[in-house]
């Protein structure tokens, strides 16, 4: 393989690993690569494709602990609730489990009538006649499933056999399964070539071709081409280029149905799956949260919330998806990552202050666009920034979506107050408070939850000095005539005076102003708390001190009361070298 070479910014060096031992795809396998046949880039997909879940058998061979029957039967019973309506259940001449649990089907009504039963088996007679006597009594469709490793070094290797020889037991094995099953009118059948990637196009032709003319493949009985990336090895374009050449060329291509069962081995099963629908695949075999060997199947949950995303139908349920991964960790006794796709805990949740900050514009714009079209929040379509789907879809709240820890920004901590506690913060003050929690995490190094940004914001901004010496009273307010008494007491002095004209706040302002405090106050807000069983009014002012513009706020039952504590409150800080007791009603 020729390396290209390294352009003049790129410093990195040789990693010294022994790269050199590893051959690239095109060295393994003939690749198709017919550009005047390549159709899959320009494609879109607009349908989901039939999923086909094999936990209860690929996923169960790769677990340390295999299932016992009550976690098989909690799967299925799972997987029939989200809709599944093809589902491999196992391989009955492998375990008395599996065996158990295929008899439990055909003797009790576990199975809906809509649902297709797949069993797995090799290409060996006495496996093929244990997998029928398994299946036997079933009432729903069933579908036999015989697979055999094609690939160069897994005939050579492992099964000793040239490619002659390998696809008279194929070819041996179809026959088997015919015998025995071809009369039963519930019984259709798939073939695997395993390691389907590495095996030459021409041979998988002709041993898929075989296989589908001898089980008398039609559009009444289909039968099921099933091309595994069995071990991933190359780019996802090359798995999509090798689907393609065999959708275009394989005869009885109307009987067939093109099924894929992508792995992980590089990370890119997902993109090997939508790129093989793209290229023709009808069906796609893998795993709930992709548990399989080594680095796992193809993750077919997040396959289909890919198509929610995109305003297709998945044509599963994924409504409560915890409730999904609760079943699924539980039968696997595997946790699903934090960060997984759509169903870890942290994959809606934002640290990052930016993200914060579009976030919360986002369902701001959200809320009045829903608002001024006069339509439920739940219908009107999703554009919330950062936020591929609104998590209520798949039955999250909005409860971590923002969290605060040293990252996050003034956004993420005025969303959580909002949210949390009903206060709406001006910008200003989001970028005053912001300071003060940024110093708290920074000091702490830890996430900070919404009931600690509250317990800081009330130590900051409704706390008073140490010595507080002003109190606020407005003791009477007559509204017909405009006019409004205020007692002030300062230290030990009452002073109570009679303002026309004026409201509460600057009658308050003006009693000051009488006992030679000089208080100006820039702007005030209101809103109410949601804590609690009663709601209790807030009142957030902004004034100005020596060091320049500052706030404070007032908390109580009465909007009123509340608004002269903040303002008590202010005039006690810019006059803080005196003695203060505050008495506000």
């Amino acid at each position: 393989m020729t390396t290209t070479p390294t352009p003049a910014w790129n410093r990195q060096r040789p990693s010294g690993m022994p790269s050199h031992r590893y051959s690239d795809a095109y060295a393994r396998v003939e690749v198709p690569l017919a550009d005047v046949e390549r159709r899959w880039p320009n494609r879109r997909i607009t349908t989901a494709p039939l999923w086909v879940p094999v936990d209860l058998r690929d996923g169960n061979q790769a677990l340390a602990e295999p299932m016992d029957p009550a976690r098989k039967r909690r799967f299925f019973e799972l997987m029939v609730r989200m809709g599944y309506t093809e589902i491999e259940v196992g391989y009955p001449s492998a375990s008395q489990t599996d065996y158990d649990f295929v008899r439990l089907i055909a003797d009790s009504d576990l199975a809906p009538d809509d649902v297709t039963i797949v069993v797995f088996t090799p290409a060996r007679r006495d496996l093929i006649e244990r997998t029928v006597a398994a299946i036997r009594g079933i009432r729903n469709e069933v579908v036999i499933h015989m697979y055999t490793a094609t690939a160069p070094v897994w005939r050579t290797t492992v099964l000793e056999k040239d490619r002659d020889e390998l696809r008279d037991l194929i070819l041996a094995g179809g026959r088997d399964v015919w015998e025995l099953a071809g009369h039963l009118p519930n019984v259709r059948f798939e073939f695997s070539p395993e390691v389907f990637n590495l095996t030459e196009p021409d041979y998988v032709i002709e041993v898929c071709d075989a296989i589908t003319k001898l089980w008398q493949a039609s559009p009444e009985r289909p039968v099921i081409l099933n091309l595994p990336a069995t071990v991933e090895i190359a780019t996802p374009n090359v798995y999509a280029d090798q689907i393609e050449f065999m959708h275009t060329h394989l005869a009885h291509r109307d009987g067939v149905i093109l099924s894929v069962h992508p792995h992980n081995d590089r990370g890119t099963g997902i993109a090997c799956a939508e790129l093989a629908v793209l290229a023709g695949a009808q069906r796609v075999e893998g795993c709930i949260f992709g548990n399989g060997e080594r680095t796992g199947n193809v993750d077919i949950a997040t396959l289909a919330l890919n198509l929610h995303a995109q305003g297709i139908d998945p044509m599963i349920d994924f409504s409560d998806i915890d409730d999904i991964r609760r079943t699924v960790e539980y039968c696997n006794r595997i946790d699903v990552h934090p960060r997984h796709p759509y169903v870890g805990d942290l994959v809606h949740t934002a640290f990052s202050g930016t993200h914060q900050d579009a976030i919360k514009k986002g369902f701001a714009e959200h809320r009045a666009r829903a608002a001024a079209e006069g339509r439920d929040q739940r219908e009107i379509a999703w554009r919330v920034p950062y936020l591929p789907i609104d998590p209520a879809d798949i039955g999250r709240s909005y409860d971590a979506v923002i969290r605060v820890n040293s990252q996050s920004g003034k956004g993420g901590i005025a969303y959580l107050l909002e949210t949390e506690y009903g206060i709406v913060l001006p910008r200003r003050l989001q970028i005053d408070f912001s300071r003060h929690v940024q110093r708290h995490t920074d000091t702490t190094g830890e996430e900070v939850t919404a009931d600690a940004i509250w317990s800081l914001f009330t130590e900051v901004y409704m706390s008073d000095p140490q010595h507080s010496s002003i109190g606020l009273e407005a003791v009477h307010i007559d509204e017909g005539n405009a006019t409004t008494e205020v007692i002030v007491r300062v230290d030990d002095q009452v002073q109570r005076s009679t303002h026309a004209g004026l409201g509460p706040v600057e009658a308050a302002v003006c009693a000051l102003a009488g006992c030679g405090i000089d208080l100006a106050i820039l702007s005030l807000h209101q809103s109410s708390l949601t804590t609690g069983a009663d709601a209790e009014a807030v009142t957030l002012i902004e004034y100005r001190d020596a060091d320049g513009p500052a706030w404070v706020a007032g908390r109580d039952r009465s909007t009123l009361a509340a608004t002269l504590q903040a303002v008590a409150r202010a005039a006690d800080r810019v006059s803080a070298h005196r003695r203060v007791t505050a008495a506000v009603l």
